[in-house]
């Protein structure tokens, strides 16, 4: 099997890093949030869906950016190192509004750097290499997720560093990556382009095909039932799991997520992505339903960890359907209106999931999610379907 080109092993190790420094931080954030700030479920939402919406934002602008560019690189630079200096500043923190703008900042680089690296990924990888790309790409993530959160362990339990200085020693995998970035990626060659609309428009919206279009349809009606996962580590949290037990179990389920993406990955390029995209989503809505109707601590636990498939069934999937779906010449502009549907919906559905959560309990909550999961796997069969039909 060809190897895939250096440019994705050195972008899976700069993600690697980043998840790291980001992971060391966000498994204690709910609790941060509620135990130390005094905040509560529908500021988490709050603070989630917002932080999330403005990356997304900026994952459209950035799209757009990069092909009129015809640069992915400074993106990346820059975006990596306004997330890796801002996140650690969540140590300093006083009050739950000052983590809502430290977020927004963080999410802010993740937006500026998100689809010009997509893109960049889709530019040297081949047609039946992008589903083994993109699933390395983000084994490597969840690898780094895995190992941050050891970390945090580790510098809780056993040196006794406080909450608020782990948060600060996160900047140090964000600074190796900047070195990584500056020194080791290099532009893919240039690419013959047609003129790049401005801005994402009803203009850009019609270069792309139809079959690019349904695949945008299911993943935002999908995303609407998509909270942060940070409802999880709260759950569990209200499930008496230590602060450091919530810490191992984001790990874990890191694991998981890693060799899920990896094997899915490799799975997206040799099977129908359609079907495979739609499992994974019918996956989803039986772990939220799962997780609605149970009580005891272990089989919480094993819920969360078992959600990590559902990472592997969707993520390569979907980046490698975009990919193959889209223009050559409009590779970053689609991954911006990918990242920008995937984030836009995401203000709505933490905050109405917070909200609901503080209404009428988690339960409620997660059966909101589950719902609305299996309502876009079955409007997306039966889009594709009509989409058959009409060819």
């Amino acid at each position: 099997m060809k190897f895939l080109p250096r440019t994705v092993y050195i972008l899976g190790l700069a993600s690697f890093l980043t998840d790291c420094s980001s992971e060391m931080i966000y498994p204690l954030l709910p609790v941060f949030l509620t135990a130390v700030l005094g905040a509560g479920a529908f500021q988490l939402g709050l603070i989630e869906g917002v932080a999330e919406s403005a990356s997304s934002i900026l994952k459209i602008i950035s799209g757009v950016w990069t092909d009129r560019l015809r640069i992915r690189k400074p993106f990346l630079v820059f975006g990596y190192s306004l997330s890796g200096f801002a996140r650690p500043l969540v140590g300093v923190a006083q009050i739950w509004p000052v983590v809502l703008f430290l977020r927004f900042a963080d999410r802010v680089g993740k937006g500026l750097r998100t689809s010009p690296r997509d893109a960049l990924i889709a530019d040297v990888t081949g047609p039946h290499q992008r589903g083994r790309a993109y699933g390395l790409h983000r084994a490597m993530d969840h690898a780094g997720a895995a190992v941050g959160p050891l970390i945090t362990v580790v510098l809780l339990s056993f040196a006794h560093v406080s909450l608020r200085h782990v948060f600060l020693l996160a900047v140090i995998p964000a600074i190796l990556v900047v070195i990584l970035l500056v020194g080791g990626v290099k532009e893919a060659g240039p690419v013959a382009q047609q003129k790049v609309p401005d801005t994402l428009s009803l203009k850009s919206w019609s270069l792309f095909p139809r079959d690019f279009k349904v695949l945008m349809m299911g993943i935002l009606i999908f995303t609407l039932g998509n909270s942060t996962d940070a409802f999880f580590l709260l759950r569990l949290s209200e499930s008496n799991v230590s602060m450091s037990g919530v810490a191992l179990l984001w790990s874990f389920h890191s694991l998981v997520k890693m060799a899920s993406t990896y094997v899915g990955g490799r799975l997206a390029d040799r099977v129908d992505r359609g079907k495979l995209l739609v499992a994974g989503w019918m996956y989803y809505a039986l772990i939220y339903l799962a997780f609605a109707l149970i009580s005891s601590k272990g089989l919480s636990i094993a819920v969360f960890l078992a959600y990590g498939v559902y990472y592997g069934l969707t993520e390569p999937t979907e980046k490698a359907m975009v990919s193959l779906f889209a223009p050559k010449d409009l590779q970053g502009t689609a991954f911006g209106f990918y990242h920008g549907v995937v984030g836009l919906a995401a203000l709505p559905a933490s905050f109405f999931f917070g909200l609901i959560w503080k209404s009428f309990g988690a339960p409620t909550a997660f059966i909101t999610g589950a719902a609305l999961a299996g309502l876009a796997s079955f409007l997306l069969i039966s889009l594709a379907t009509s989409r058959s039909r009409s060819r």
